[in-house]
């Protein structure tokens, strides 16, 4: 299995946006979290989350293609399947089929919900936050208008209420404050 540095090697080598590496890295903790309460494998969850998006700035012209350039990017031989699979399905490749994929699906918008809730506190910082702003801004839909509600609403797929599935997320980007550098 692809070790957690050799994967941000090959991230840095095709991402070079900072705020997209953040984006990944904050997936890639909130799915660790997730991978704890579902019995599932932390460091493939892990994976998922930090290379869903490796071929976003090359499909950035081409976002049909989003999902599937990643594969000709990722060592295959070194991920599962399902890792793979969760990858093309959080962009609409394949079927959510697994807790993996149903959580990349929708930790992706939330990450960026957090973040702009962040923001909007005093200091500017994750430690800060709490579950219940977030929630009070996931309830405006003009704020953070990219977050695609419907797709972080589909945690009910894993047996996940909004509340604790936000909150869930909102401790592990905490976590990773510093790495995330809020």
């Amino acid at each position: 299995m692809l070790e957690r540095q050799e994967a941000l090697s090959l991230l840095r080598k095709h991402i070079h946006k900072e705020n997209l590496v953040k984006h990944m890295l904050a997936t890639e903790v909130c799915m660790r979290r997730l991978a704890e309460r579902h019995q599932g494998n932390l460091d493939e969850w892990s994976l998922a989350g930090l290379l869903h998006d490796i071929d976003y700035e090359l499909t950035a012209d081409n976002p049909q293609k989003h999902g599937i350039v990643s594969m000709d990017l990722l060592p295959k031989e070194e991920l599962s399947q399902e890792i793979l699979d969760a990858i093309k399905s959080h962009s609409g490749h394949c079927e959510r089929n697994t807790p993996m994929a149903k959580a990349l699906y929708a930790i992706d918008p939330l990450t960026g919900l957090i973040v702009a809730s962040a923001l909007m506190t005093p200091s500017r910082k994750l430690a800060d936050l709490s579950a219940e702003t977030v929630m009070k801004r996931y309830k405006e839909k003009r704020f953070a208008a990219g977050a695609c509600r419907e797709q972080i609403a589909s945690c009910a797929e894993l047996g996940l209420s909004l509340e604790e599935f936000l909150a869930q997320c909102v401790e592990a980007m905490q976590s990773a404050s510093e790495e995330l550098g809020l």
